[in-house]
């Protein structure tokens, strides 16, 4: 054992110069260990300085919505009997996502179900499916052959 020791403290010697450098004594753990308090004063202290800038930041846009307020104009009295009003034509969307939904439904509707184009000619539509079906079954209409043109003389 003393001759491990003895190598160890040669091993330590060897620094830079014959300088000691710092060997572990066999003791199960360093002797120099990461210090913890200065790590969480660093944290309250970032902490503590994001808590000022958010609260300077709250106090300056209340004093800028009371400067706003100060000089801004009164409102109209019509505004009172007016009450809130849709605006004019044409309005923006409000849900884009149920109108799209909404527009499918519709489209779906007519292109899958029975309804009347024009009741006077009796002319309908029916379901996309059920004329692929008519379509294959009956095949295409032959089309009209057209007379020969005459050439003028």
């Amino acid at each position: 054992m003393s001759a491990r020791r003895d190598a160890d403290s040669q091993v330590a010697e060897l620094g830079a110069g014959g300088a000691q450098e710092h060997v572990p004594g066999g003791g199960g753990h360093e002797s120099r260990d990461v210090r913890i308090r200065p790590i969480v004063s660093s944290f309250v202290g970032l902490g503590a300085i994001t808590l000022g800038v958010l609260l300077l930041v709250y106090v300056i846009l209340r004093a800028f919505t009371a400067s706003n307020v100060e000089q801004s104009a009164p409102a109209s009295p019509l505004a009172a009997s007016y009450g809130r009003q849709a605006p004019p034509e044409p309005r923006l969307q409000i849900a884009p996502r149920d109108d799209l939904r909404h527009l499918h439904e519709r489209e779906e509707a007519v292109l899958d179900g029975y309804g009347w184009v024009d009741r006077d000619a009796g002319v309908t539509r029916i379901p996309i499916e059920r004329a692929i079906e008519l379509l294959a079954a009956r095949g295409l209409p032959a089309e009209p052959t057209p007379a020969p043109a005459r050439s003028p003389r």
